[in-house]
């Protein structure tokens, strides 16, 4: 049985996080599990992500969930904007609240460190070359 569609397609927020993702190299989208999810060969980011509290589910609709470096995850932890999402935490995933008003700069660093930890030595070295070619 397919999961049901959670989100929005006329969502603004869920417009600037595809645009950011999908300005990666060779990042495309699919739905999973009912989400928005960004990947290469593998998924670096979803959009709306859930944590159960007290035996009830918490949806965070608003948010990008991404896979931070080792050394970055325990710094996003102690901000109170990020949170351990369901499933994906103990993997080392993350989780971050957005409306209208997020700092997308911020969105787009976590977007392409999480990239960059997924998309494997072709397309990092791609990235680099797009981002020297740019400056």
């Amino acid at each position: 049985m397919p999961h049901p569609q959670m989100f929005d397609d006329d969502d603004p927020v869920l417009a600037r996080v595809r645009d950011l993702a999908l300005a990666l190299p060779d990042a495309a989208e699919k739905v999973s599990h009912g989400r928005p999810a960004f990947f290469t060969t593998k998924v670096f980011a979803y959009y709306g992500g859930a944590v159960k509290v007290d035996g009830e589910w918490v949806q965070h609709e608003q948010s990008v969930i991404v896979l931070p470096e080792p050394t970055d995850h325990e710094s996003l932890r102690q901000d109170a904007r990020f949170f351990v999402p369901a499933y994906l935490g103990p993997s080392g995933w993350i989780g971050l609240d957005l409306d209208e008003d997020s700092d997308f700069d911020e969105v787009a660093e976590l977007l392409e460190d999480s990239y960059r930890r997924t998309a494997g030595v072709r397309r990092v070295a791609r990235l680099d070359a797009d981002r020297s070619t740019n400056r």
